[in-house]
């Protein structure tokens, strides 16, 4: 791994991945990352990440448990080869894995991610997998049912085995045998089956001695009258062997006619485990997903190193790129500096490998062709190299290679030489990788290096807070407040006598102790607008959650004011329905009245027909817009020289087949089942009860399906004049099965 890279432990974040993998491949890629100094190709992977988390988030992990590489086997499979069994086993493990990972992504199908190409290349092969599952019981065996010869082989073996222990149990069992017998029990020696004979005793039972004790007490004899019995089961035995190798041969060369699908479905698996792997360690890491940029801007907000405990590191607010290129970092030793430039340089390199960040929401970081550090005592012994040499020689190495592409970091810049020289020298090096356009941050104890910070534009101060009171560093990283030396206070408060420390602030010159005072009051500005921002962010919470309470009020008076339409409207319906029945009651009547030609039952039911149609749609209109089919009982009744109640004799319900539209008071029309043209006759007769009723928003049900129907849907809302907007619905509202209409 490129040594700044070590040097910022990014390959400990690695190993802290490949943890998380399920397979040796899986670990091995996560081991051998690379950032990504594309800003398309580190987006692509970050997205990745960022999709994985979600999934994870809603769905749980993927069941890569049982990821196995099985390409070796398979290629030489494809080549003529015989596998083993324990590698047949292997094979139908990993397809295993296959159907299960598609299983899982398939149960979470309605979320649209950019994993799902990865997805896509994993091909389950279900057929194979159960040839070799049911016919492999183990490494060892396979089942009696792996062919019918085997099973038939298998079943003679049985009865000629049974036969020969029948006959030797009888031996064992015989009075006139036991005092030869070292024990009475049938053993087996070279696949033969014996009984153990005393030694003395070899010529009492005619046999073939096959083995004997250690000892040399007992022998081991196959009786005469089984040799021959034995000798069949022997010849069983090799045609069982014979039987397995032809099933073995079969089932290798069908998996390796799968080879190249099973490969392919393999690297995507191991693609997604490591991906899925970045999703697990962010949620370890309480990450989120961070702005990505090539233009060397970083703004990170509470930034956490992710290999320090969560629950002790403080985290930090770190600019660089956007106001200013470098950054010059100061305060007393064991206060956060080098901290502050490790979470600044990892960071940037876990984000270029697809990795979430520690960081708050609304963190923006920037990718580079480098990330070039030197940190820590790298001094080497083998070349009698000094401290100073040795941090020397890096910062050779980093000015020759930096760009405007680099982020360079740089901890106690000049240490280790004479003050004076080491500050000058910081300040060239720093002017020159300026001028390189690389992206720089450095800490320094020196005071020269401070007053040079404020000087020049581009440039800016930083400082790890420390509190002189308790002598212990806050790790906080103040951006644009230089630090103090302390040195005075922190001595003091040691116990080092008054009248030294008097004597050695008389012998500051006037200039540093005025420029340290400049710098107290920087820090008492910056501690006071610290408390001013923590007031206006309690505020600001306060403030939120007064506007969440009264959004959760409205929200639940709505839902009640929803409630009481709903009841409302499921009273009109039941009148309508009522008054309906009774409109057709009464036409049927009618129809039997005029076949009678009773002139006065004639004009009593009609005057009932009539009162009640009347007050049918007295109900009506008090209670709903929709309208009843009345031409029937109408012209019934003008047969009978009679008059319907006086309704706009226009409006009518519509019927389509004997499929009746929905009441215009439904805000849902289902036009599942149905043909492309029937859809539209119904959806365009559902906006013209709409634009009626004043209806602003209903769902139109067209189902997933092929997306036919989805389309001609939306083809026509599109034309249609009346149509404000028109969406697909989201997750809890139907997704990419319904459309939500938004009319004028």
């Amino acid at each position: 791994m490129n040594k700044h890279h070590n040097t910022l432990e990014l390959n400990k974040i690695l190993a802290l991945l490949a943890q998380k993998c399920a397979c040796d491949d899986a670990r091995e890629l996560a081991m051998s990352l690379v950032p990504e100094s594309n800003l398309h190709l580190a987006q692509a992977l970050l997205n990745q990440t960022r999709d994985a988390h979600g999934l994870l988030a809603r769905f749980g992990g993927p069941p890569f448990g049982g990821l196995v590489s099985v390409n070796h086997a398979l290629a030489r499979a494809h080549a003529g080869g015989v596998l083993s069994l324990r590698e047949l086993l292997n094979v139908a493990q990993l397809l295993r894995v296959f159907r299960g990972l598609a299983s899982w992504r398939d149960n979470n199908s309605g979320v649209e991610t950019c994993l799902d190409g990865l997805f896509g290349g994993i091909h389950p092969n279900k057929h194979l997998e159960e040839s070799i599952s049911t016919v492999v019981l183990n490494e060892h065996d396979i089942a009696d049912h792996a062919s019918p010869t085997l099973a038939d082989i298998r079943r003679k073996m049985r009865q000629k085995e049974a036969a020969v222990r029948a006959r030797l149990e009888q031996i064992t069992r015989s009075a006139s045998y036991a005092k030869f017998l070292q024990e009475a029990i049938v053993t087996q020696r070279g696949g033969r089956f014996v009984v153990p004979v005393k030694a003395e005793h070899r010529a009492d039972i005619p046999g073939l001695v096959h083995d004997a004790s250690a000892s040399g007490a007992t022998i081991f004899v196959e009786p005469m009258g089984v040799v021959e019995a034995n000798n069949e089961v022997k010849v069983l035995k090799g045609r069982e062997r014979e039987e397995i190798d032809r099933i073995i041969t079969e089932l290798s060369s069908l998996a390796g006619s799968f080879s190249e699908a099973i490969a392919l479905s393999y690297a995507c698996a191991v693609d997604l485990n490591v991906i899925f792997a970045k999703a697990s360690l962010g949620y370890d890491m309480n990450a989120s997903v961070p702005e990505l940029n090539d233009r060397g801007e970083i703004l990170l907000r509470r930034a956490r190193h992710p290999l320090i405990n969560k629950d002790k590191v403080v985290p930090i607010d770190v600019s660089l790129g956007v106001d200013f290129d470098a950054l010059v970092v100061t305060g007393p030793n064991t206060g956060g500096k080098t901290v502050s430039l490790k979470t600044l340089g990892l960071l940037s390199l876990m984000a270029m490998c697809g990795l979430l960040l520690p960081v708050a929401d609304q963190s923006r970081i920037s990718v580079f062709t480098q990330v070039l550090a030197d940190i820590g005592d790298e001094q080497s012994i083998e070349q009698s190299l000094s401290t100073f040499s040795s941090h020397m020689t890096n910062i050779v190495s980093i000015l020759d290679t930096a760009d405007a592409q680099s982020l360079v970091l740089i901890d106690e810049l000049g240490a280790g030489t004479d003050p004076v020289e080491g500050a000058a020298l910081a300040m060239a090096i720093i002017d020159r990788l300026r001028q390189q356009g690389a992206r720089l941050a450095a800490t320094t104890h020196y005071a020269e290096l401070k007053a040079y910070a404020l000087q020049t534009p581009g440039v800016e101060n930083g400082s790890c807070e420390f509190d002189v009171q308790t002598l212990r560093p806050t790790y906080r990283l103040l951006i644009g407040v230089p630090g103090r030396s302390n040195a005075f206070a922190i001595s003091e408060s040691l116990g080092l006598p008054g009248e030294i420390i008097a004597r050695a602030q008389r012998l500051v010159n006037r200039e540093n102790a005025e420029f340290e005072d400049v710098i107290a009051q920087l820090q008492a500005r910056q501690s006071q607008a610290d408390q001013a921002l923590l007031e206006a962010e309690a505020a600001k919470l306060a403030a939120e959650q007064a506007l969440a309470q009264a959004e959760k009020t409205q929200a639940e008076s709505d839902v009640k004011q929803q409630k009481i339409l709903e009841d409302a409207r499921a009273a009109a319906q039941k009148i309508a329905d009522k008054a309906r029945r009774e409109a057709y009651a009464l036409v049927n009547e009618l129809d039997q009245l005029k076949k009678q030609a009773d002139a006065a039952n004639a004009a009593e039911v009609a005057r009932k027909a009539k009162k009640v149609l009347n007050q049918g749609l007295d109900e009506l209109s008090d209670t709903t817009n929709e309208e009843l089919d009345l031409d029937a009982a109408r012209a019934k009744l003008q047969s009978m020289g009679l008059k319907a109640g006086s309704r706009d004799d226009g409006k009518k319900a519509r019927r389509t087949g004997d499929r009746e539209l929905a009441a215009v008071d439904s805000t849902r029309l289902d036009l599942r089942g149905l043909m492309v043209d029937e859809c539209l006759q119904e959806l365009e007769r559902f906006i013209d009860q709409a634009l009626r009723t004043s209806l602003r928003e209903f769902t139109v049900v067209h189902g997933k399906g092929t997306g036919a129907l989805r389309s001609a849907v939306q083809k026509y809302l599109k034309d249609c004049k009346h149509v404000q907007s028109h969406r697909l619905g989201v997750f809890g509202e139907g997704e990419h099965g319904v459309t939500i209409v938004t009319m004028k």
